[in-house]
Formats: structure tokens, sequence, C-alpha cells
């Protein structure tokens, strides 16, 4: 898994702070957005482990602070859940424009009534999932219900929510009557899977009753045994994020790599430069595998770099060789390690006589034997190491050949 962290402007001109998640070692399938709970922020833990967790499906999944929240610029009572619901809608036209469309949402708790209403508004989304979400989104007001009177008396109030100050108006207050939330679940007729905890002390599980009573299929409901709202033990955020990871399989259907044709060769490379910057299929008869460049010099570090596979090809043809060899001669070799680094150096620090000093490719080959093994059969079989075939054509002066294939 790879973060990027983005900096996205909303429709008010304020910089939503965001990460982007991505996975580990493929080109996303699909692009997913995380909404976090209230009062939260996209660093919370749990919102770390269930983005990541869905990178293992293949999603990219952006998670970012909602307004006057982490380190999103504005004032928490600009936050009210209309701007939440703009905030989303903001980072969504963001992710369709500089990356892919995406299609599915994730939310928590009062972040979960957001992508609700959110993805009534967008088409393109294909999914929704949401996790200890409230029913109402005047829910969340009861947290402070104790100084509504106050604050339509003073204006500017500072509240305590969670064990921490937040000031706030009549217009944060009023904006949470404004949605008909179980109206706009019986409206959505999109795919929706409902995750709720029948422990949750914040938001009871009534809720997720009421939002599934009022969802037409396709419709899912997971229970969260023993978990918490806040998903505060790591197992149970990861279990999530597998779980929607699972659930989405049905609506987004499993990308499968596209067989190259070898064209009757042993092997063909194929990069698609408009699209992949340096990320190359190359495709055996019966095997497929990825090269790319690390992200210093430009590339995704989707795989091993081209001279990583030149490394890996020596490696793998001397631990071979060395095997058959101690099998020939009935050794008690268990087990070999080679470790092999490639680099560029120059012909005096390697005190090698040329006739114009120069940079010379060097590889450097270390063994590690484990077996019964005398001191003189492991310096035979480092003998043998420089005689596997692989080892034998880097050293060899080798004949290229090449052709254009016009098509």
């Amino acid at each position: 898994m790879k973060s990027t962290r983005l900096k996205i402007k909303n429709r008010k001109g304020l910089t939503l702070n965001a990460s982007l998640e991505l996975p580990a070692n493929q080109k996303p399938n699909y692009y997913a957005i995380f909404a976090h709970c209230f009062t939260c922020s996209s660093n919370l833990n749990a919102v770390k482990h269930l983005s990541r967790a869905l990178t293992q499906d293949g999603f990219a999944v952006l998670r970012f602070d909602f307004t006057g929240l982490g380190r999103s610029e504005g004032e928490f009572a600009d936050s009210h859940f209309s701007a939440n619901v703009e905030d989303l809608l903001d980072v969504h036209s963001y992710m369709t424009e500089h990356y892919e469309v995406p299609s599915l949402l994730v939310g928590h708790s009062l972040g979960g009534a957001a992508v609700l209403v959110a993805a009534s508004k967008i088409d393109a989304i294909k999914a929704v999932a949401t996790v200890g979400a409230p029913s109402t989104v005047n829910h969340v007001t009861h947290l402070f219900s104790h100084q509504v009177e106050d604050i339509k008396n003073k204006g500017n109030v500072e509240v305590n929510i969670g064990g921490r100050p937040f000031v706030i108006n009549e217009d944060f207050v009023s904006e949470f009557q404004k949605i008909d939330l179980p109206e706009i679940v019986k409206n959505l007729r999109k795919p929706l899977l409902i995750m709720h905890s029948p422990f949750d002390k914040i938001v009871g599980i009534e809720n997720a009753q009421q939002l599934y009573h009022n969802a037409l299929h396709p419709k899912s409901f997971v229970t969260l045994d023993d978990a918490d709202h806040l998903l505060s033990q790591e197992k149970d955020s990861k279990y999530v994020g597998e779980v929607v990871g699972t659930w989405a399989r049905r609506y987004f259907p499993k990308v499968e790599n596209k067989m190259l044709s070898t064209d009757g060769e042993q092997l063909v490379g194929h990069l698609n430069i408009v699209e992949d910057n340096f990320t190359t299929s190359i495709q055996t008869k019966n095997h497929t595998f990825i090269a790319d460049e690390p992200a210093s010099v430009g590339g995704n570090d989707f795989g091993p770099s081209p001279y990583e596979y030149l490394n890996a090809a020596l490696a793998a043809c001397t631990v071979m060789t060395l095997k058959m060899y101690a099998e020939r001669k009935k050794w008690e070799l268990e087990e070999v390690f080679v470790y092999i680094s490639h680099s560029r150096k120059h012909s005096d620090d390697l005190q090698i006589e040329v006739d114009k000093p120069k940079y010379l490719d060097h590889i450097n080959k270390k063994l590690k034997f484990v077996g019964n093994l005398h001191a003189s059969q492991k310096e035979r079989l480092k003998e043998i190491a420089s005689r596997c075939p692989v080892h034998k054509t880097i050293a060899s002066e080798v004949i290229f050949e090449t052709q254009i294939i016009i098509d």
C-alpha cells in the first residue's frame, strides 16, 4: 500500500487535507471515497486501517478531513451536515478530473449519513457502505442538546463534544433538521451495505434497523459483534475493510490481467506510455508479471525494476544450479541464499586494468549455505555458482539482433 497526500479546494475556496491510499503492486481497478465520523478526522486509526484493507481488493481509497476538522481549512461551525455533503461532492469532482471517477462511497457514523445523501446526488456512484451510521441526521444534536437555548440566545457557543471543545452556532444546529435520511435511503436504489455494532453506545443498533427497513434491495447487513462505535480495536476496522471489499466484488467485477501474446517468442514486454508511465506488463507463455521504476525516478513502484529482474534471474539460476550440483555430489546442502546487487563502479576503484579508465557494470554476489558442509565444499559451491547459465551469459559477449515488426 502507498499513500499520496493531496490538497483539494472545495467550492468555498477552503483547502481540504486528503490522503489517497493506493494498492501496493498494481494500478487501482476502482476508486472509493471514505467519509469520517462526526468531529473525527481522516487520520483516525480506524479510518486508516479500513482504507488500507480496501486497497487489498484493488481499490484506491481517498480519505479526507471535512471543513474545519483535522488539517483542513475552515471553522468547525461551517462543518454542518450540508457542508459535509458539499465537501464529498467537491472531492468526487476533483478525483474525477485528476484521477478516475470514484464509484464507491464508504462512510463512518455521520459520515455514513453524508455518503448516503451524496450518493443520491452522484450518478457515477455504483454502491454505498455505511458503518455505525445514524438513521436521522439530527441524531448528533443530542450531544449538545442541553445548550441549544444558549445557542439561540448567544449565537456562537462553545460546546463540549466527546471531551473536546467546539464552537457552533444556530445555523450549524438548524442544518441537521433539514435532511430526511430515511426517505433518501428509500429512493437511493443503489447497492447498500449497512454495518453496525449491536453494542454501539453512541449510535444505537435501532438506527441500522431503520436504514435497512427503508432501503430497497440489493441491501445487506453485517453485524460488528463486540465492536465499539469508533472501531477502536484494529481488528474491527480491518474486518470492516475486508468485508466491504468482499461485498463490493459483487458490484465491481475483478479486473483480470489481459494475456499478451508472445507471438512465438519466449517473452513479450508491453508499455502503454499514455496510461502507465513506466509500469510494464511482461508475459511468458504461462506467467504474467510487472516491471516498474521506483518513485524516486518517476515510476509508480508497482513492480521490480529491470535491473532487479536481472538480479532475480541471476539469483534463481544460481540457486538452482547449486541445488543440482549438490544433489549430484550427495552433499548435505539444505538451503541456499544468494544476495545480489548491481551498480556502476569505476575501473580504478575496482583495480582493473583497462585500455582507458571507465565505469563498468559491477554485480556483487554473496552466498550463504545451510547444511552440514566442509569449508572445501563451500569453496567448490562458490566456483559452481559462477558457472550457472545466466551468470555465464551476463559475463560473456552477447550478440543482439533487433528487428522492427510491421503490422
